[in-house]
C-alpha cells in the first residue's frame, strides 16, 4: 500500500507543479482571465490524448510485436490466463512476441481490457517455465495496478516543460525588440531546469513501479527466488549481446522488466550473490541476502537516480524480504 501512496502522491506533486509552471507563466507575463488558463490546461490534456492514442502503435512498430494464437504457443497462452484469472483481470490481454534478441517482457495497453503482454524471442530458450510464469506475473501486475496509464500521465508533464523551454527562450532570443523577451528567456530557463526536476521524478516513479510489479507477482503465486533468478538471467542474457543490439531499444528500456544497458554491470554484482555459481538465485541465496545490509556507493546511488530501474542488488534483497515474509 505504501508503494502504491506514493506513486499516487507523486502524480499529485506533479500534476502541482504544472499547475504552477502554469500560474506562473501568466503572472510574469501579465496574463490572467479564464480564457488564458483554458487555452493552457487544453493544450496539456491535448498532449495526454495524443500519446495515449498513438502510444501502443508507438510500441508494436517499436518492438516489431506479432500477436500470437493459442495454437502457436499454448503453454505461453496459458499462463497468462491463469495469471489473468488470479489478478482478475477483465479479460486476457493479447500476447505478442516481440522479434528482438535481448531476454525481456513488457505490458502495454491504454486499458486494462485492451492490455497486451509481450515477451522477446531473446527471452524464451533462456528461462525455466517458473521463471516465466513469474515474469509474466510482473507484467499482468503492471496491467493490474494501472501504472503505465500513471507513467503515460506523469510523463507528460516534462514533455510539457520541454516544449515551453524550446517555445520561451528561443522565441525570447530571436523575437527581436519585443519588450518581454528577457521575460521569455527567464521562463524558458525556468521551464528548462523544471524539465530536468520532472524527468527525475518520473524516472522515480517507474522504479516504484517496478518493486510494485515485483509484489505483485509473488502475490499472484509466484516463488520470489523464480523472479530473482530470472532477472539474473535476463541481465546474464543482455549482457552477451553487441552494444549495437542493445542500442536498437534503447528508448523503449522503461517498458522492460529490466534495463539491459545496465546488464554487464548487474552481473558483476548478482555474481556474488549466486554463492555456488550454477546461474541461479535460489531460497537459500535469498535468505542468506535478507540478512545482508546493502550499501550503494555514490556513483550507484546517482546511477539509479538517472535510471527507470531500481538498482539490481536493492530490487533482488526486496524479493528476498518479501522470501522471508512467504516462509514465516
Amino acid at each position: 500500500m505504501w508503494l502504491q501512496l506514493r506513486l499516487y502522491l507523486l502524480v499529485g506533486l506533479m500534476f502541482a507543479i504544472l499547475y504552477g509552471i502554469i500560474i506562473g507563466i501568466g503572472y510574469i507575463l501579465g496574463y490572467s482571465g479564464f480564457t488564458f488558463y483554458v487555452l493552457i490546461i487544453g493544450f496539456a490534456l491535448a498532449l495526454i490524448l495524443i500519446q495515449y492514442a498513438i502510444g501502443p502503435k508507438t510500441v508494436e512498430w517499436s518492438m516489431r510485436i506479432r500477436y500470437i494464437k493459442e495454437n502457436e504457443y499454448p503453454k505461453l497462452h496459458r499462463m497468462v490466463e491463469d495469471l489473468s484469472v488470479q489478478a482478475s483481470l477483465p479479460k486476457k490481454p493479447k500476447i505478442g512476441i516481440s522479434k528482438v534478441q535481448i531476454p525481456n517482457a513488457f505490458a502495454f495497453g491504454r486499458t486494462m481490457g485492451g492490455a497486451r503482454v509481450c515477451v522477446t524471442e531473446g527471452i524464451l530458450n533462456l528461462v525455466s517455465d517458473e521463471e516465466l510464469k513469474a515474469v509474466l506475473g510482473h507484467e499482468i501486475s503492471h496491467i493490474k495496478h494501472r501504472d503505465v496509464a500513471v507513467i503515460t500521465m506523469l510523463s507528460v508533464v516534462p514533455m510539457i516543460c520541454y516544449i515551453l523551454y524550446i517555445s520561451f527562450f528561443w522565441g525570447g532570443m530571436f523575437g527581436g525588440r519585443q519588450r518581454d523577451g528577457g521575460a521569455m528567456i527567464i521562463i524558458g530557463l525556468l521551464a528548462l531546469v523544471i524539465y530536468f526536476i520532472t524527468s527525475l521524478l518520473v524516472m522515480y516513479g517507474s522504479r516504484i513501479r517496478e518493486y510494485y510489479a515485483d509484489i505483485g507477482s509473488t502475490e499472484l503465486g509466484n516463488e520470489p527466488h523464480h523472479l530473482a533468478t530470472a532477472l539474473y538471467k535476463l541481465s546474464i542474457g543482455s549482457a552477451k549481446l553487441s552494444k549495437k543490439a542493445l542500442k536498437q531499444t534503447e528508448g523503449m528500456k522503461a517498458f522492460f522488466l529490466n534495463d539491459p544497458s545496465r546488464s554487464m554491470y548487474e552481473v558483476r554484482e548478482l555474481k556474488e550473490i549466486d554463492i555456488d555459481m550454477n546461474g541461479t538465485i535460489d531460497q537459500n541465496e535469498l535468505m542468506i541476502l535478507s540478512t545482508k545490509k546493502v550499501k550503494l556507493s555514490g556513483a550507484d546511488k546517482l546511477m539509479e537516480t538517472l535510471s527507470t530501474h531500481p538498482n539490481m542488488v536493492k530490487r533482488i534483497q526486496h524479493l528476498a524480504h518479501l522470501s522471508t515474509k512467504s516462509y514465516m
